[in-house]
C-alpha cells in the first residue's frame, strides 16, 4: 500500500470523527420495555457540541418514566434520516474514489452541519411541545375494589408512578400498602410503573383492579364515601364538523343547601327545572377575627351625588331665528297660602278620608254582625227541629219496644207503665167509690192487672223463644268461623282447621232437622244423614238420639200428621244441640263453651242464692261498691222488682251510658267513673239532686247529663253536677266556674229578698 492510499485512509478514517465533532453528540433513551430497572432512576443527557468548540445548553432533561413511545420512534426516525447521509457522504470504502471525492466532502461540511442544527432545532421543538402537553396532564381512573365491587372514579396523572395510587388507598381501606395488588387489563402493575408506560394518555379513561394480597387478615371493605365526594365524568363535545373530542368533567358534591333562584315547572309531567345558577358552588365568606379596636366601632359616611346632569338651552326669536310661540302657554300665579292654611287643608281631607272609612268600615262589622246572628237563629232553628226530631224517634222507640218487647228493658217499660196505671186507677177509685163500690171497683182492677200481667208473659215467652233460636244460631256460627287475621299489608286471611269443618257441617245438619213444611222423603233424608253422623260415637245421649230417629220414622210411615210430631221433633233437635255442644264430638265448641269443663273450677266461683235456693256462678249476682256480701241473684231481684215496685231503670242506664263516653273523650285515664254502677247513678240522681237539673228544674232524664264540675279534675260522685245536655255542654267551655255560677246563684237566691 502506497504512502498516498495509507494518507487517504488516515484521511478516510478521521474524517468521520471531525464530522462527528462538528454535529455534536446526541443520546436518544430506549424505550422503557428494553431499559432494565437499575437504569430507570438515571437521567439521560444530550449535549450538543459544535466543532467551533462552544458548548450549546442542554436539549434533553427527561427520565424514561415521563417519555413515551411515540416520542423516542420520532426522534430515532431523525436520528437515522442523519446518519444515513453520513454514511453515504463518508464511507471509508471508496478506495481512490474517497480521495477524488475528499474535496467535495469538505466543501459540503458547512452544509451538512446547517443540515444537522435544523434537524436538532426541530427535536428539541417536538420535545417541547411534548413537555407541554405532558404537564399536569391526567386520564379519568376507575378503579374496583374486589371482591366488594364498589367503583371509585378519580383523576390521576399518567406519569406519576402508582405507588402513589395504592398509599392513597392504603390510607382509606386501613390496609398496609405492600398488601395492595393493582391489576390493569389482566396485568399486575408494578409500583415503580406508570400509566403512560402501559399506552394510557392523556384524558383517556382506564379501568383498575385493587385486591388484597392476603384477604383473610386484611380484607377489603366497603368505603364510605363522604358527600363532599368528587367524580369524573367524560363528556364528548363538538368542536368541528365530523371532529370531536372528550372532556374530562368533575362533578362536586356539596352538602350545603342550595337557594332557589328560580326555575320553570313542567305543566304536564310536573317536573321542576332550576337555573344553573343554584348548581355552583357559593363562595366561602372569608371568617372575620375578633377585633376589639375602634376601628370596628367607627361609622364612615360617604356622600356621592347620583344625580346626572341634564344640559337645557332655551332658543329665543332674533335676527336671523325664527320660533313659533304656537304652543307656547301663558303662566299666571296662583293665590298664596300660609302654611298654617296649608295644614289646615290637609287636615280637611283627613277628616274627610276618615269620615269615609269609618262609614265602610261600621257597614262591614254591621254586616258582619247580621250575618252572624243569621248564622245563629239558623243554627238555634236546626237545633230546635233536632231536638224534636229526636223526642220523636224517642217516642216512637218507646211506644215500638212497648207493643213488641224483645229484651229484659222493654218488659221493665210494661212492668213500670202497668204500675203507674195501677195507681192512677186506684187513686180514681179511692176518690170516686166508698164502701160496696169501692171493693168491686178494685176487683175488676185485679182483674184487668192480672190480665195484662198474663199477656206481658205470652209476650216474654215469645220473646224467649225467638231470642234462644237466635243465640243458639249465633253460636253455631261462632264455633263454625274460620280462623281470620290480618296480615302486615292489611290483607285478611281465613283459614278453615279440622275443627271448623266438623262445626259447619254439624250447623248444617242441625239447620235442615229446624226446617219447616218440607215433604216426607226430604225428612227421611235428613234423618239418614243425622242418624249416620251419630253412630259415629256410642253413647247414652247418641242412643237416645237414634231410638228418636227410628220412632219418628216409625210414626210418619204409619201416617200421623206433622201438627203431632212437633213435640217429637223438638226433642230431637235439643239432644243433638247438646250433642253438638259436646267437644267429645264437636272440639272446636269447647272454646266457646262458659260453662267449664272441668267440675273442680265451679268451686271457686259459685255462691248460694238465699231466695231461689240454687248454686249459681258469680256472673249471675249484681254486687255493689258498699256490699259485703251476696243475698240474692239478678233473677230474684228482676222478679222481686216485677211483683212489688215495677221500677224501670232504663233512663238511669242511658244516663249512665252518656257518663261513659264523655269521661272516654277525655283521655286523662279517669277510673271512678268507670267503677259507678246503675244503682249508685240512681242514688245521686234521685237523693243528691232530686232527679232534675240544677239550673233549669228540668225533670226528663233523657235530657239530662252528669257532667264534672271542676274539668280539670277527675270525675266522682264529689266533683259532678246534673244538667241538661245544653247546659252541660256551656258549664264546660266556662274557665272559671266557681266565680260564675256563684253570681248566678247568689243572685237567683237573694236578688228576690
Amino acid at each position: 500500500m502506497s504512502d498516498q492510499e495509507e494518507g487517504s485512509d488516515a484521511q478516510n478514517v478521521d474524517s468521520p470523527k471531525e464530522i462527528e465533532d462538528a454535529f455534536g453528540t446526541i443520546n436518544i433513551p430506549v424505550p422503557a420495555e428494553e431499559v432494565p430497572e437499575s437504569d430507570q432512576t438515571e437521567d439521560c443527557e444530550s449535549e450538543l457540541e459544535p466543532s467551533s468548540g462552544g458548548r450549546e445548553k442542554c436539549v434533553e432533561e427527561m427520565s424514561d418514566q415521563s417519555v413515551s413511545s411515540l416520542e423516542l420512534n420520532d426522534v430515532e426516525q431523525l436520528m437515522e434520516d442523519v446518519t444515513a447521509d453520513e454514511q453515504v457522504s463518508y464511507s471509508p470504502g471508496d478506495g481512490g474514489e474517497s480521495l477524488a471525492k475528499s474535496d467535495n466532502a469538505v466543501q459540503s461540511a458547512e452544509q451538512y452541519s446547517k443540515d444537522s442544527l435544523a434537524f436538532l432545532e426541530k427535536i428539541k421543538a417536538v420535545k417541547e411541545s411534548l413537555k407541554t402537553s405532558m404537564k399536569d396532564s391526567s386520564a379519568t381512573v376507575k378503579v374496583v375494589l374486589l371482591p366488594v365491587g364498589q367503583e371509585i372514579i378519580m383523576p390521576f396523572k399518567v406519569d406519576t408512578v402508582l405507588k402513589c395510587l395504592k398509599d392513597h388507598f392504603s390510607s382509606l381501606l386501613g390496609v398496609p400498602p405492600y398488601v395492595l395488588q393493582i391489576r390493569c387489563a389482566g396485568m399486575i402493575i408494578k409500583n415503580h410503573e406508570t400509566l403512560l408506560q402501559h399506552g394510557v394518555k392523556p384524558q383517556d379513561i382506564v379501568q383498575v383492579e385493587i385486591f388484597s394480597l392476603h384477604p383473610d387478615l386484611y380484607p377489603i371493605k366497603r368505603i364510605d364515601r363522604s358527600s363532599d365526594a368528587s367524580q369524573i365524568i367524560t363528556v364528548r363535545v363538538q368542536t368541528g364538523i365530523d371532529q370531536y373530542q372528550e372532556v374530562a368533567v368533575e362533578i362536586i358534591k356539596s352538602d350545603f343547601h342550595k337557594p332557589f333562584l328560580g326555575g320553570f315547572r313542567h305543566k304536564v309531567t310536573g317536573m321542576e327545572y332550576h337555573n344553573a345558577g343554584t348548581q355552583t358552588v357559593p363562595k366561602k365568606i372569608p371568617e372575620k377575627l375578633n377585633a376589639f379596636c375602634r376601628d370596628t366601632q367607627t361609622v364612615f359616611q360617604r356622600r356621592k351625588l347620583q344625580q346626572t346632569t341634564n344640559t337645557t338651552s332655551t332658543q329665543m326669536t332674533k335676527i336671523g331665528v325664527y320660533v313659533s310661540n304656537m304652543t307656547d302657554k301663558l303662566v299666571t300665579p296662583g293665590k298664596y297660602f300660609s302654611a298654617a292654611e296649608y295644614h289646615a287643608k290637609r287636615l280637611k281631607a283627613v277628616i274627610v278620608i276618615q269620615t269615609y272609612y269609618r262609614r265602610w268600615h261600621a257597614k262591614v262589622v254591621v254586616d258582619s254582625l247580621k250575618r252572624q246572628k243569621m248564622l245563629r237563629l239558623q243554627w238555634e232553628a236546626q237545633e230546635e227541629l233536632r231536638k224534636i226530631r229526636e223526642k220523636e224517634e224517642w217516642m216512637k222507640l218507646d211506644y215500638y219496644r212497648r207493643h213488641n218487647p224483645q229484651t229484659k228493658e222493654d218488659f221493665e217499660l210494661l212492668y213500670n207503665a202497668l204500675e203507674l196505671w195501677r195507681q192512677e186507677e186506684l187513686a180514681r177509685i179511692n176518690q170516686s167509690f166508698t164502701g160496696a163500690e169501692r171493693k168491686a171497683a178494685l176487683c175488676e182492677l185485679l182483674e184487668k192487672e192480672t190480665q195484662i200481667i198474663a199477656s206481658i208473659g205470652r209476650h216474654r215467652y215469645i220473646a224467649y223463644t225467638a231470642n234462644q233460636e237466635a243465640s243458639i244460631q249465633a253460636f253455631l256460627d261462632k264455633c263454625s268461623a274460620p280462623k281470620i287475621w290480618r296480615t302486615f299489608d292489611g290483607k285478611i286471611i281465613e283459614m278453615d282447621t279440622q275443627f271448623t269443618i266438623r262445626a259447619r257441617e254439624l250447623q248444617n245438619i242441625y239447620n235442615c232437622i229446624m226446617l219447616k213444611n218440607i215433604s216426607q222423603d226430604e225428612r227421611l233424608d235428613v234423618l239418614l244423614t243425622l242418624k249416620h253422623t251419630v253412630k259415629e260415637h256410642e253413647c247414652k245421649l247418641t242412643q237416645e238420639i237414634l231410638e228418636l230417629i227410628d220412632r219418628e220414622v216409625d210414626l210418619m210411615m204409619r201416617g200421623v200428621k206433622h201438627e203431632n210430631l212437633e213435640g217429637l221433633r223438638k226433642r230431637i233437635a235439643t239432644l243433638f244441640f247438646h250433642y253438638i255442644k259436646t267437644p267429645l264430638f264437636n272440639p272446636e265448641v269447647a272454646r266457646h263453651l262458659k260453662v267449664p269443663q272441668d267440675p273442680l273450677k265451679f268451686y271457686k266461683k259459685i255462691y248460694f242464692c238465699l231466695s231461689c235456693q240454687l248454686y249459681l256462678p258469680s256472673t249471675e249476682f249484681a254486687v255493689s261498691s258498699t256490699s259485703h256480701h251476696i243475698y240474692r241473684c239478678r233473677h230474684c231481684i228482676n222478679l222481686d222488682n216485677e211483683t212489688q215496685k215495677r221500677e224501670s231503670c232504663l233512663k238511669y242506664k242511658s244516663l249512665l251510658q252518656r257518663l261513659y263516653y264523655s269521661e272516654a273523650d277525655y283521655e286523662d285515664d279517669s277510673k271512678i267513673a268507670f267503677l259507678m254502677q246503675l244503682q249508685d247513678i240512681q242514688y245521686l240522681t234521685e237523693n243528691i239532686w232530686a232527679s232534675q237539673s240544677v239550673l233549669s228544674a228540668w225533670n226528663d232524664l233523657n235530657d239530662l247529663v252528669m257532667v264534672r264540675w271542676d274539668k280539670s279534675l277527675e270525675w266522682s260522685p264529689w266533683n259532678c253536677i246534673l244538667l241538661t245536655k245544653d247546659e252541660g255542654t256551656t258549664h264546660l267551655k266556662l274557665k272559671s266556674v266557681e266565680e260564675l255560677v256563684g253570681c248566678l246563684w247568689s243572685s237567683s237566691l237573694f236578688g228576690s229578698g
